[in-house]
Order: structure tokens, then C-alpha cells, then sequence
């Protein structure tokens, strides 16, 4: 007997049919010998919902009661599918995120699990229960406040859970039939991938693949815990992330996908004083923020003015708090002004293949200029280029990369079951 994690998005449970059919399907895997936990998200776009009456009552939620509000939609889809799996003639018991022993730090709407003491979850299934967990949330052993984890966050919950319960496996299950080379949304064509290293999902994770939460992967890399994302709506093989590049055979292709994220905004720092410590003090500030930075670019001083512009890219969620940071220590650094662009998008190429294959950022680059796409910041590790560009171009960029690596499928067009993918 094996233990199986398995985690349901909200498109899922979106009503009470689907919540029906997938306690079906976690019954099909109890009666195969399995036991099984299970992390559920909210139903459909509940969570949209809750945000969006918060908003109507207040334009800044304060942050423990916006976390109270929105771990309430996971409360919900938690009971109901566990009543739905009793219903087909199996015990199963709800948790909370703090039932289920889930700790995080105590910053709300964006807490990290620092630790998980599933001591509650192991009981249930000795008693021959099937556990199911909510999603999304924890609470803080240092203020005993619930903490949500941030969108997506159910993902971490179901990894996370996983690696403390040394489960034999975390399934994924989504609105896709698995991780595609780009998204179908955009790109009729995407390939279905059947493997993935934890280097590359990371990657495209961090560039805007909504497939999975950042977290999730980074969790399974470090626990060695075999991701494998399938769709609840159909029974097909689905993606499996486990892996290094050292693993990767020699054919292994040379690129694995495109992704895209409009989720972001660039910031533009003018008239940095172009001298040792004065980046260093930017930077500092937005660490003190807790805002994540992703791409950074310094352009090089001009005209002898000894002065020069730092842009970097971080969440739009964050991008009005950043501008508030900085502007408080303008005249601490001495900078000219603060420029603000939320109508941006990121494009990323990904592939373990491309660092021993020369000529990929050439044909990516005349990819886009063929299309008529600017770009307007580069950033590049050793398996992944990244551009910006105007948010307007974003889904005509990502298929002419796409087309120009020809990652299509020459087969049926891949299917989006649920509709939104939230």
C-alpha cells in the first residue's frame, strides 16, 4: 500500500457535480490499495469572489482579516468533498491548514510554510480515513493567526504535505491534461510534455507558468518528491516533474517550452547617482518591503552626468508599494524620479537543452523581430532567456517563438477543460 497526495484546483470543485466526480476519482484510488490525502483549493472563482467584496467594503483589507476572509472558500470545499466521499460509503475527515499542522512565517496574504507537523492527518489515516486538507493556508506559531500562502498556494500546500508524509507520490490534478510547451490558451498547437526536470518547471514556473506555484517545485526539488500533473476531467498520462539535467539523455530536446506572465510591472529608478552603495540602498528599502524583484537592469552612465537609470520587474500587486518605498528615500539617495508601467509582459524560452546548443537566443531574437516585437529588458540564466515587452504584443510574441522552435503537436489541438484555468 502506497500514499498517494493528491491536490484539486478550483476549476475541479467549481460546483457540486465536479466535487462529485472527484471523490469518485479518489475513491478509484483507495479501492486500488492507496491511502490518500487530499488538498483541495476553493471552489471556481471563489476566492475572486471573496477579494472582490472585500474591496467593496474597504479599498486596503487589513491583512489578518483578509486572510480570515479568503481561507473561508477552502473551509467550504473541503467539508463538501469530504461529504461527497462519505456519501459513496468511505470515511473521510477535513482539516484546516492549522489542523493539519501546516506552519508559516506571519506575513499574511504571502506567508512561506516554515514547517508542517502533520501529526493530526497521520492519525486520520491510520483510523482508515481519507484525509482532506484545505489549501492555500497555515497559521503562524509566532502570532496564532491564520496566514494564507498566496495564489496558488494550494500547490505548495499538496507538495509540502507530500514530502512531511514521505508520500510515494504529489498528484497535480489541474484544468490540463499536463505541462505543455506553451500555454493552449494562446497556442492551439502546444505539445503535451511528458517529463520535466525540477531545474526547467522551475523555470517556467518563475516565468509565468500557472500550471504550478514556484513554491510547489522548489519544495519537490529539494524533498525529492515526483510531481505528476493531470487533468480531474480526463484520464490521460498527464506531466511528470522529477529529475535533474544530469539525468536528461542525450536526446533530450533542446527546448521544453514558452512562458508568458502579464502579472508584472516595471519600475524605472532615473538618475541614480552612479556610485559604489547608492544601487545597494534601492534595493535594501524594497527588501525591507518584502517585495520580490525579478528582472534588474543598470544601463551604463551617459553624457558625464554620473548618473544612471536601474529598472527591475516585480508583482503588479507590489508595484505601488515599491513606488511608496522609494520615494520615501529619494532624497536619501538622491535620485531624480520614479517611473511606474503596469501595461508590460514577460516572455521566456526554457530548456536544459539550450546551454550546449548554440544559435538559440539568435534564432529567438530574430523570432520577435520578424513579428515586430520591442524588447525592452533581457535577462538570461543557464537554461532560460527572458524578454519584456508591451503587454499588447505578449500573445503574438509567444507564438512566433513557439512556431520557430517548432514546438507545436502534430496532432489533436490540446484541450483546456476548464475554462479559465484559475
Amino acid at each position: 500500500m502506497g500514499l498517494v497526495v493528491q491536490k484539486y484546483g478550483g476549476s475541479s470543485v467549481a460546483d457540486a457535480e465536479r466535487i462529485k466526480r472527484v471523490a469518485e476519482r479518489i475513491v478509484a484510488t483507495r479501492r486500488e490499495g492507496h491511502n490518500v490525502v487530499v488538498v483541495v483549493s476553493a471552489m471556481g472563482d471563489t476566492t475572486d469572489d471573496l477579494i472582490d467584496l472585500a474591496l467593496q467594503i474597504v479599498p486596503v483589507p487589513a491583512g489578518r482579516e483578509y486572510d480570515m476572509l479568503l481561507t473561508a472558500g477552502e473551509r467550504i470545499s473541503m467539508a463538501l468533498l469530504a461529504m461527497a466521499i462519505q456519501s459513496l460509503g468511505y470515511p473521510a475527515e477535513s482539516f484546516t491548514g492549522s489542523q493539519a499542522g501546516v506552519l508559516t512565517t506571519a506575513t499574511h496574504n504571502k506567508a512561506r510554510i516554515v514547517n508542517i507537523t502533520p501529526g493530526r492527518v497521520e492519525k486520520s489515516l491510520e483510523e482508515g480515513n481519507i484525509a482532506i486538507v484545505a489549501g492555500f493556508q497555515g497559521v503562524s506559531p509566532d502570532t496564532k493567526d491564520l496566514t494564507t500562502l498566496g495564489r496558488g498556494g494550494s500547490d505548495t500546500t499538496a507538495v509540502a504535505l507530500a514530502a512531511a508524509l514521505h508520500a510515494d507520490v504529489c498528484e497535480i490534478y489541474t484544468d490540463v491534461d499536463g505541462v505543455y510547451s506553451a500555454d493552449p490558451r494562446i497556442v492551439k498547437n502546444a505539445k503535451r510534455l511528458d517529463t520535466v526536470t525540477y531545474e526547467e518547471m522551475l523555470e517556467l514556473a518563475a516565468c509565468g507558468a500557472k500550471i504550478l506555484h514556484l513554491r510547489s517545485v522548489e519544495y519537490g526539488r529539494r524533498y525529492g518528491v515526483p510531481i505528476h500533473v493531470r487533468s480531474s476531467f480526463s484520464n490521460k498520462t498527464g506531466t511528470t516533474v522529477t529529475g535533474s539535467m544530469e539525468d536528461l539523455p542525450v536526446e533530450q530536446a533542446i527546448i521544453s517550452g514558452v512562458a508568458h506572465d502579464r502579472s508584472e510591472a516595471k519600475v524605472t529608478v532615473v538618475g541614480v547617482p552612479d556610485k559604489p552603495g547608492e544601487a545597494a540602498a534601492l534595493f535594501r528599502v524594497l527588501a525591507e518591503a518584502e517585495i520580490n524583484l525579478d528582472m534588474i537592469v543598470q544601463n551604463i552612465s551617459t553624457g558625464g552626468t554620473g548618473k544612471t537609470d536601474v529598472s527591475f520587474t516585480l508583482p503588479k500587486t507590489d508595484g505601488q508599494l515599491a513606488v511608496q518605498a522609494l520615494t520615501k528615500v529619494k532624497g536619501q539617495v538622491g535620485f531624480e524620479n520614479v517611473l511606474y508601467d503596469d501595461h508590460i509582459g514577460k516572455l521566456s524560452l526554457v530548456g536544459a537543452g539550450m546551454r550546449s546548443h548554440p544559435g538559440v537566443s539568435a534564432t529567438f531574437f530574430a523570432s520577435l523581430a520578424e513579428a515586430g516585437i520591442n524588447v525592452e529588458m533581457i535577462s538570461t540564466s543557464e537554461i532560460r532567456i527572458s524578454i519584456v515587452c508591451r503587454d499588447t504584443d505578449l500573445d503574438q510574441a509567444v507564438r512566433a517563438v513557439h512556431d520557430a522552435f517548432e514546438l507545436g503537436s502534430t496532432g489533436a489541438e490540446a484541450v483546456v477543460y476548464g475554462g479559465t484555468g484559475r
